[in-house]
């Protein structure tokens, strides 16, 4: 989700990456969205990757990308449509959410898994994107 991708790049050691500088703004995009989505591989040369930076990086490992998204709570979610499954609520939980905004219009079992997962759920009486 992209709420989990702007986290992480709000870790202290994405913060801190000693760039050379010599790289681009573009370029530093690309090496933070590899460093926190852990895909480097084959295609993506961990040395080269290196290459943007004055000092040795590493790369988030699986366990700390877990601990730091953990950290991610309180997290509001709007929808311009109701929710109408279940699994959509169990999703946005995994993601932070907390807070549930949409219009009106969505289901008792909804509301159930709402308060089971302890979200707050807002009716709030009309749809947030405007056609015009």
């Amino acid at each position: 989700m992209r709420n989990q991708r702007w986290w992480l790049r709000q870790h202290e050691r994405v913060l801190n990456l000693p760039w050379k500088p010599t790289v681009k703004r573009s370029e530093k995009t690309s090496a933070i969205d590899v460093m926190v989505s852990g895909m480097l591989s084959d295609d993506v040369s961990i040395e080269k990757w290196k290459a943007h930076f004055t000092e040795s990086v590493q790369p988030f490992t699986q366990e700390e990308r877990r601990a730091w998204l953990s950290k991610l709570t309180d997290v509001v979610v709007c929808s311009d449509a109701c929710f109408r499954f279940r699994d959509n609520i169990d999703c946005v939980r995994q993601f932070g959410a907390r807070y549930i905004a949409c219009p009106s219009g969505t289901s008792q079992e909804i509301v159930d898994v709402c308060n089971e997962h302890g979200l707050v759920l807002i009716h709030v009486g009309h749809r947030f994107v405007q056609s015009s």
